[in-house]
């Protein structure tokens, strides 16, 4: 059977109180009554030290040395401790050494009042809190109770007169506790009253002092039986009270841990929006908010996992298309170089054989053949500077340069290709603005702008070169008119040997690599280019820093 934690901790709780009270309620059943007693004895002995103490005052060790020189008053005929004190002895000189004598501490007290009243009131006020009685018997004639008061020989003294002097020991009597000498505490069990008493008795025949201490042992009996069976009712109580707190307390244990419990299950299925929000100071709050640092940090972890991944991934596409580029790669310049050697190769044969011998097909010949080389040198010089670029190898120079003399200079070397297209061209360029870059990547750059505009303008023939200053840096752009490119093709055309006309046109000599060098030069800048398709034609943009 499963069990949660709060009813495991209940019926831990519960066994613990219980195995408690059980232990206590033995403990108590067994050994209690035992205690009292032990406790009763103590008292009992405390107590005769205390009668001792107040019933010595009442007897000089010496005639006439002590009682004299102490000024206590006068002193009455002396009698025997061992007989009456009415057998009175004339002759006090023939007392013999040891013999006392008693003061009478108020001369008008009746005789029977041996205790000043301070000394009886004081008796009285033990007994009363030590529950016990006490007896005093003076020459075997005189007696004071603290239940009775005083008195002589009368029925009372009558009764306890054989308890005080046993012949023997009673077969109903136990030796508790013995002080040689001094007194015995026994526990006595009275016929009489069908009740077990515990009796201290002394007695000293010097002195003429006999002592009887005595509780009822049965009042030790009930208050054991009282205090188990109120122990054992409490202990009922209290289970049933801590039943109570343990419910209403485990609760308020067991709501924050199940919300916890809740936020782990949400860790587990990846959801980290799930937060402890506790802030209790102890175990709990601090397993919460661990809880909510391991989500956070897996979280990041995962976040990191994930970003690694499709980092990977992305190295794994690119590898694949750098491959598929390499191979693209090898074809286009397979087939970019296979024209012009042809040319060259059949224009060279043509010119070996003497085909056409007057100098002017010979200069149409070697025309051919300069012009494909020269397109062949440009070509390779484009390859090795994009090479350079795209490994790293190109060192930038970064300057300051004045960008607007650089797009007019630019601008009037293709003066004679605008010309012979009749294309307008629109300039807004401020006179002079400063730029920071390399000036001869730039330049490239914004050559292969204005040489792919020239190429596709038509419609309208207008040419728009624009540059102004943004938050940035310095934004050129190149717009023609013309036809937009296609929203498939836009990404790819930044490729090496990409083109959009897809027979390979040979009709504006373009071989693919230009816009691939703006790429890898603007890249290297670690800043923006872009183009932007608009109704009557396209933009091509860049940006630089400025100063």
């Amino acid at each position: 059977m499963k069990y949660t934690w709060r009813t495991k901790l209940i019926i831990l709780i519960m066994a613990t109180v219980s195995g408690a009270i059980m232990v206590t309620w033995i403990l108590n059943r067994f050994f209690l009554e035992t205690y009292y007693i032990k406790t009763k004895v103590d008292s009992l002995a405390n107590t005769f030290t205390t009668v001792s103490a107040i019933m010595d005052k009442y007897y000089i060790k010496e005639a006439g040395g002590d009682a004299a020189e102490a000024g206590s008053g006068p002193v009455s005929c002396a009698f025997t401790t061992k007989g009456s004190k009415n057998e009175a002895s004339s002759e006090s000189d023939t007392i013999p050494k040891g013999y006392g004598y008693y003061i009478e501490i108020d001369p008008s007290t009746d005789e029977e009042n041996f205790l000043s009243v301070d000394d009886a009131l004081s008796l009285e006020i033990l007994a009363s809190r030590s529950n016990l009685t006490i007896y005093i018997i003076k020459d075997l004639t005189y007696y004071f109770s603290t239940t009775n008061g005083n008195g002589k020989e009368n029925v009372f003294f009558e009764k306890i007169r054989n308890e005080l002097f046993p012949d023997s020991k009673k077969p109903n009597e136990r030796l508790l506790e013995e002080k040689e000498g001094v007194y015995r505490i026994c526990s006595v069990y009275d016929r009489r009253t069908s009740s077990t008493y515990i009796d201290l008795f002394s007695a000293d025949q010097d002195k003429g002092n006999y002592i009887l201490i005595r509780t009822n042992l049965e009042s030790i009996k009930d208050s054991v039986a009282i205090a188990n069976g109120f122990l054992l009712y409490a202990g009922m109580g209290v289970l049933i009270v801590t039943l109570f707190i343990i419910m209403v307390a485990s609760r308020s244990i067991v709501r924050p841990l199940r919300q916890i419990n809740s936020i782990a299950q949400s860790v587990s299925n990846l959801e980290f929006d799930v937060k402890y929000e506790g802030d209790a100071d102890d175990e709990i709050g601090e397993l919460g908010r661990s809880i909510n640092i391991m989500s956070e940090k897996l979280e990041q972890t995962i976040s990191d996992l994930k970003s690694a991944n499709n980092a990977l991934q992305t190295d794994i596409e690119e590898k694949t298309q750098i491959d598929e580029m390499r191979k693209e790669f090898l074809s286009n310049v397979t087939h970019e170089l296979k024209t012009p050697i042809a040319l060259i190769s059949g224009y060279a044969e043509g010119l070996k054989d003497c085909i056409n011998e007057d100098p002017e097909s010979r200069d149409f010949y070697c025309d051919v053949i300069i012009d494909e080389a020269d397109k062949m040198n440009k070509m390779v010089k484009k390859l090795l500077t994009l090479n350079q670029l795209e490994f790293g190898q190109q060192i930038i120079e970064m300057e300051r340069f004045d960008i607007s003399a650089m797009i007019r200079s630019v601008i009037s070397s293709s003066d004679v290709l605008l010309k012979d297209k009749n294309i307008r061209l629109l300039l807004n360029v401020p006179e002079t603005m400063d730029a920071w870059a390399d000036e001869y990547m730039i330049e490239e750059v914004f050559t292969n702008y204005i040489t792919n505009a020239i190429n596709h303008c038509c419609n309208e023939n207008i040419i728009d070169v624009k540059a102004e200053e943004t938050e940035t840096g310095i934004r050129v752009s190149v717009f023609n008119t013309g036809e937009p490119i296609p929203e498939g093709d836009i990404e790819k055309i930044w490729i090496k040997f990409y083109k959009v006309d897809k027979a390979r046109s040979r009709e504006y000599g373009g071989s693919g690599i230009g816009l691939s060098i703006v790429k890898a030069v603007m890249e290297a800048h670690n800043r923006e280019y872009g183009v932007i398709n608009h109704s009557n034609g396209v933009e091509f943009w860049f940006e630089v820093g400025k100063t």
